[in-house]
């Protein structure tokens, strides 16, 4: 029996001896590189915080004291000590959660994957304790230094230290990365922090003086390292920052360090007022094929050899982000004025290749999806034309900007929305659903959902030509299926991609994007049943294409299927163009419903919202037989084919 599996609450940690809880951080990262190298997740966050999470639970007492993770992907260790050790299904349906879930412990507040927002909700936590008379309650927020380059870690700053006599500790968790390495003025006040040649120098001669002086030794100097910390503190000016914000500062600290990180909390705990901690880590810590990771130190792995690092898992099928990232590099050779903007995720999004070859022309401007969006509007008045490349749940932070600064100025601004639609494994706050019903509302948006490789290539093309408004192209996550060729290209765009053989024109199926292949695959399933289906692919879903309104009129039934939320998606704008138009067919509006999606694999979440071909195909057999609604219109002579 190993240590850990002793370990079933925060309370056995507190029992621990020093050399105990040392022992306890190797077993839970030999757990940690074993477990989720079966199952893939956040690893090197993981890796870099164990101490970090053993001494909050050592100096605190959740969930009396509430912990906040900000992002939450490096709270499995947090998991681990508060009685969650079975993470044989880690990310799957039914098993833990890769984030903070309220249904599995009390010890989990925040769910939210989206970063900078841990402070405001300690904020608002330790407002609330303090009005309930409960200002006995510490609140702990847990932020890194990549979070720290979104706006709203700020903003909270400002109120916190406007009322500061809350119990409330800010561990700045300070690897120099998000995803990949952290940017701007912010990442490179930190990094002269962790590097500071007074800071290292002091830091290292004070312990060798001590280690000669053996045990007794180490003890004085772990005792007088707490009182030292705020002296080198204001000898390096790391206090510069957080001066103006009346806020207390701990640090720097060792975050491996089990003592100096236990010490400078129960300090923080100490003070009764909002103290800011300093902890410096590092992803991946402990596993070398992480550390040698250069691209993002293992932030997210798949399946991987838990000795090598390598992972087992490889496909050569490419992904959309990769078709994306390639054909935008070519543009960028072709076009002088294109230029790129990113959200601290310039590899993920695929912009790392555009960069290669046009290192001037991106931005990474952090976490700060806001500021992303509005400087873009400012590049297209200056004459250039922005992609911006985000993930499509992440561009919900930014409505307000698209709508008011891009749409409204007419700026000619391209969105990129990765992993939109389902995302699976990274549940609720990741799934990319939401993209469709938001931003269709925006006057003059053109939105497009490419089908294929093929198709992604040629709207991304067209896209960046637009210079009168905001175009947007979404595409989902994982790999492209083959290319789905046309019958037909009309007049205005749309793609016809089969049409029924003799008999009636029944149902029109109109696939949004990746949906395509499952539309042709219920067409086949109908068909055998001999209802004529003609399925077409919009290309550009927004605005409603003409020639969809009339296909509509020339059949009994019209299905959308879409991979957004079925309120407010694409179906209920060509509903309405329908009705504005005088077709009276009726309209089924398949897609998601308004609802958080747990985490699951993509297939199955499909399947519970019922968008498979089988389901679809026996849903339309029912409205075209009258025993289900919308009923499809009778039969009339100028519907019948050929």
């Amino acid at each position: 029996m190993t240590l850990l599996d002793s370990i079933r609450s925060p309370q056995d940690l507190k029992r621990l001896s020093h050399a105990q809880t040392v022992q306890l951080a190797a077993e839970i990262r030999r757990f940690l590189v074993a477990e989720v190298a079966k199952t893939g997740g956040h690893l090197g966050p993981n890796l870099g915080v164990v101490e970090l999470t053993l001494a909050m639970h050592r100096v605190f007492d959740s969930p009396k004291d509430p912990f906040v993770f900000d992002t939450g992907h490096q709270s499995y260790v947090h998991k681990l000590v508060t009685g969650r050790q079975d993470f044989s299904h880690l990310r799957e349906r039914g098993g833990l959660a890769g984030y903070p879930q309220r249904s599995e412990s009390e010890h989990d507040i925040v769910e939210s994957s989206h970063a900078s927002s841990s402070l405001s909700w300690a904020d608002g936590i330790s407002r609330g304790f303090q009005l309930n008379g409960q200002s006995h309650r510490t609140v702990v927020a847990v932020v890194g230094d990549g979070a720290l380059t979104g706006g709203m870690t700020w903003e909270a700053l400002n109120n916190i230290s406007h009322d500061n006599d809350r119990r409330l500790i800010i561990i700045v968790n300070d690897n120099g990365r998000s995803y990949g390495a952290t940017i701007g003025g912010m990442a490179r006040f930190l990094s002269t922090v962790r590097t500071r040649r007074e800071y290292r120098r002091l830091h290292e001669k004070s312990q060798a003086a001590a280690d000669r002086f053996g045990t007794p030794g180490r003890a004085v100097y772990r005792g007088l390292r707490g009182g030292m910390r705020g002296f080198l503190a204001r000898l390096t000016d790391n206090e510069a920052l957080y001066s103006n914000l009346d806020i207390k500062y701990v640090g720097p600290v060792d975050g491996h360090d089990q003592q100096a990180m236990e010490e400078a909390l129960r300090q923080a705990r100490d003070y009764g007022t909002p103290v800011l901690v300093h902890a410096i880590t590092e992803k991946g810590h402990g596993f070398e094929p992480a550390l040698r990771d250069q691209a993002d130190q293992f932030h997210a792995v798949g399946k991987i050899d838990p000795t090598t690092g390598e992972p087992l898992e490889t496909s050569s099928a490419q992904g959309w982000t990769s078709v994306f990232a390639d054909e935008l590099a070519d543009l960028g050779d072709r076009h002088p004025k294109l230029v790129a903007i990113t959200a601290a995720m310039l590899r993920p999004t695929g912009l790392h290749r555009f960069q290669e070859r046009h290192p001037d022309r991106v931005f990474d401007v952090g976490i700060a999806e806001q500021h992303a969006v509005t400087s873009a509007a400012g590049l297209a008045y200056a004459g250039l034309h922005p992609v911006v490349a985000l993930y499509a749940t992440f561009v919900n932070r930014a409505f307000d900007q698209v709508l008011m600064d891009v749409a409204l100025h007419k700026a000619g601004v391209t969105f990129v929305l990765d992993r939109a639609g389902v995302t699976g494994p990274d549940g609720p706050s990741h799934h990319g659903m939401w993209d469709l019903a938001l931003l269709q509302v925006v006057p003059g948006i053109r939105i497009a959902a490419p089908r294929d490789a093929g198709t992604l290539r040629e709207e991304l093309g067209e896209a960046v030509l637009v210079d009168d408004g905001p175009t947007v192209l979404r595409f989902p996550r994982g790999s492209v299926a083959a290319d789905v060729p046309a019958l037909e290209r009309l007049a205005d765009g749309v793609d016809v991609l089969h049409q029924p053989g003799e008999g009636s024109r029944d149902v029109l199926l109109v696939a949004v994007g990746s949906m395509a292949g499952m539309a042709l695959e219920a067409a086949a399933l109908l068909e055998a049943q001999g209802i004529g289906a003609t399925v077409v692919d919009p290309r550009w879903v927004v605005p409603i294409a003409t020639s969809l309104v009339e296909l509509s009129r020339e059949h009994r039934l019209v299905v959308t299927i879409e991979d957004g939320v079925r309120v407010g998606g694409i179906g209920t704008r060509l509903r309405q163009d329908l009705r504005a138009a005088g077709v009276d067919t009726g309209v089924n509006e398949l897609g998601l419903p308004d609802e958080f999606l747990d985490h699951a694999s993509r297939g199955e979440i499909l399947q519970d919202a019922g968008l498979t071909a089988q389901t679809v195909a026996r849903d339309i057999i029912d409205q075209v037989i009258g025993t289900k609604l919308p009923q499809a219109r009778p039969v009339r002579e100028d519907q019948r084919h050929g």
